[in-house]
């Protein structure tokens, strides 16, 4: 995938990429780039009749920040072909979603680790990740972004309630995803402007549910590890009892003739 990523971010820049703002995300229009965008998974295809040159995208807002913010491959306008800048397209983001900023560091921290992440709404979750394609694989995480610390203000309640976690547990366990939490922490921090992303720390969690019946199973079925510990053990004890015996009996034999002689 960080192939897939480098082949389109050159191109993007070599094609002087332009993303329209449209709603709360943006739409690319592209040339000849339909298919790198649809192999790195951005964007959603709009079909267009009577335009065959070119083929439109519709990207969410993380998305479209990302491509902005981090590749640094398309250039943003507004509906009036007004460029934007990245404090004017903060500002927007920000404005029309208050938790943009952990949302987009939870997006970014990801896409960077090469998985291929999608809105989780479907999910009960902020995002669902795939380790490649969509089309390819089912996506193994559904992620939930928790902020922690006091710029963020009233949102760091999410899943402080015993209740909370366990409807987010039983919504990803039901569509065989595990939960992945993404803690977006920071001591103190101006969330209006872009520069405090490289002040925002993430810490990972995985959270399964403990299943009984699974542990005794596991704890009854030793894991082929255990088994072949066990099957070394009892080799080396086997070699060590046959080395004994060797010379136990060679000890025997020894007095036996000794006495034989005299």
């Amino acid at each position: 995938m960080s192939r897939i990523i480098a082949d389109l971010q050159a191109s993007l820049r070599d094609s002087e990429a332009v993303a329209m703002l449209s709603g709360d995300g943006a739409i690319l229009a592209v040339h000849d780039l339909a298919v790198l965008l649809n192999r790195a998974a951005f964007g959603r295809h709009i079909e267009n009749a009577g335009e065959e040159k070119r083929q439109w995208f519709q990207l969410g807002p993380e998305e479209m920040f990302f491509l902005y913010h981090t590749l640094k491959c398309i250039t943003v306008q507004s509906a009036n072909k007004k460029q934007m800048g990245e404090a004017e397209l903060w500002d927007l983001f920000t404005s029309t979603s208050e938790p943009f900023p952990e949302m987009y560091k939870a997006y970014q921290h990801l896409r960077l680790k090469n998985w291929v992440v999608k809105s989780g709404l479907q999910y009960g979750a902020d995002f669902v990740a795939y380790r490649h394609h969509p089309a390819l694989v089912h996506s193994e995480f559904a992620v939930i972004v928790v902020p922690e610390g006091e710029a963020f203000g009233g949102r760091c309640g999410r899943l402080q309630v015993w209740s909370d976690l366990l409807c987010a547990l039983r919504a990803s366990g039901s569509v065989a995803k595990t939960l992945l939490v993404l803690t977006i922490s920071t001591k103190a921090c101006d969330l209006t402007s872009s520069d405090c992303l490289c002040q925002l720390i993430v810490h990972e969690r995985t959270i399964t549910r403990w299943i009984p019946q699974q542990c005794r199973e596991l704890r009854d079925n030793p894991s082929r590890e255990e088994a072949s510990t066990e099957k070394q053990e009892d080799t080396r004890e086997g070699i060590v009892f046959s080395y004994w015996g060797v010379i136990l009996s060679f000890t025997i034999i020894s007095v036996l003739a000794y006495k034989l002689k005299f």
